[in-house]
């Protein structure tokens, strides 16, 4: 079936030509998928090369019912890119979704935590549970240096150089970057790696793997959710929470101590410095009071 092969060249193109990790990947193809699949829902016979604009709208109106306009805008975006890939390789003329919005959805952003939220959180880990001490040290080390969740499941023994101060993080795309670590996140992970993980067997792929679950295996990405959740509804805490509310927050708490922003896009491993700017919006009240004190016309 055309698409079929033209879903296999894509992916090949993401990970080749434009070096996306493997998450990213599966986004960009899910959201073709479910193109593909409208399409045989409704017995419509077209190939990617064929297909027109008014298929495509007709696509967008049916998942409109069932989906938000943000996840709408996503999967507009991921079938842009998917066409924009067959114009580049000559097999289209044009891309049809040139002309096709996607919805407005706003800007939203997202929770911070404070450092006092943070420590709440901690507190509600129950340390003399097995997996007490792994789950205090998965919190200290997300929000210690910032890291996406990808990067925790994924992060090994070789990656650690505590006597230079530094781990060693895999990121989008597969590419590596140094983040300092702090001195209670090294605490933190001696006493995980050299008390808990050392009664663990590790699975025969995952010896090298921090991050381990009672058979020995890493932790995948939606269990790292789970035990954040977990612990954040017994902290009594309203807000919604995720893995990257812990990074963000990290990049915020630096922002407020007036750590440089292009320093924190290092830190972060952003591409771009726009990714980066988002934290600059993030808490009115810190920039109201910087304002009144550092104003010009403060006398």
């Amino acid at each position: 079936m055309d698409w079929i092969q033209k879903i296999a060249d894509y992916r090949q193109y993401l990970q080749i030509e434009r070096g996306l990790s493997d998450n990213s990947i599966d986004s960009y193809e899910r959201d073709v998928v479910k193109l593909v699949n409208y399409l045989k829902e409704f017995q419509i016979e077209t190939s990617s090369i064929l297909i027109q604009k008014k298929e495509i709208q007709n696509f967008i109106y049916e998942i409109s019912k069932i989906v938000s306009p943000k996840t709408q805008a996503r999967i507009i975006s991921g079938l842009r890119s998917f066409f924009d890939y067959l114009v580049f390789e000559d097999y289209r003329e044009d891309n049809p979704l040139d002309l096709i919005e996607a919805p407005k959805t706003g800007r939203t952003l997202p929770d911070t935590l404070s450092n006092e939220e943070i420590d709440t959180i901690i507190r509600a880990i129950e340390l003399s549970h097995p997996q007490g001490e792994r789950n205090r040290t998965i919190i200290e080390t997300i929000y210690g240096c910032g890291l996406r969740v990808s990067e925790l499941t994924n992060l090994k023994l070789s990656d650690l150089f505590f006597d230079e101060g530094y781990i060693r993080v895999i990121g989008k795309g597969d590419k590596y970057r140094l983040v300092p670590i702090h001195e209670v996140t090294i605490k933190y992970l001696n006493i995980y790696i050299n008390e808990i993980r050392t009664h663990i067997e590790p699975h025969k792929e995952d010896t090298d793997i921090i991050f381990l679950n009672r058979r020995g295996k890493r932790l995948t990405r939606q269990m790292i959710f789970t035990i954040i959740k977990q612990l954040t509804a017994k902290a009594n805490i309203e807000k919604k929470i995720s893995p990257h509310t812990l990074r963000h927050s990290f990049a915020t708490h630096l922002l407020k101590q007036g750590v440089d922003l292009r320093a924190i896009q290092q830190l972060l491993g952003h591409e771009s410095i726009t990714t980066t700017e988002i934290y600059v919006h993030l808490d009115n009240e810190y920039l109201q009071k910087v304002v009144e004190e550092f104003h010009p016309r403060n006398k």
